[in-house]
């Protein structure tokens, strides 16, 4: 046997929104020479800054190895750091100029702890 409600509702379900700043990259993605050490490393052996910025973000070393990781990496870095912006540009920095990005992402979490 089915039963139906008999009372109409009077008030409306309630949701509590939380905000939360959204912030910016610290540096631009071309500028490379504000640390000398992480644009050396970018440079040279990008598969061991990679895996450093992986790491730091609590993923696998192997991570900068699989493809299309380190899109999903810088957005997982946007994400964290509440930086503006959107996959789509993470994929056309990942894509055009992947030193830059990486080293980009490099100097935000050095910057940020």
């Amino acid at each position: 046997v089915m039963s139906y409600q008999t009372e109409a509702m009077t008030s409306q379900p309630q949701m509590t929104v939380t905000s939360y700043t959204v912030s910016h990259w610290s540096s631009d993605v071309c500028d490379c020479c504000d640390d000398c050490g992480i644009c050396l490393c970018g440079a040279f052996i990008p598969c061991i800054l990679g895996c450093k910025v992986a790491q730091d973000n609590g993923d696998s070393c192997c991570l900068p190895f699989l493809p299309g990781a380190m899109i999903a990496l810088r957005t997982s870095i946007r994400d964290r750091y509440r930086i503006n912006g959107s996959v789509c540009d993470d994929w056309v920095i990942m894509t055009c100029c992947p030193f830059c990005g990486l080293c980009q992402m490099a100097r935000e979490q050095k910057a940020r702890g």
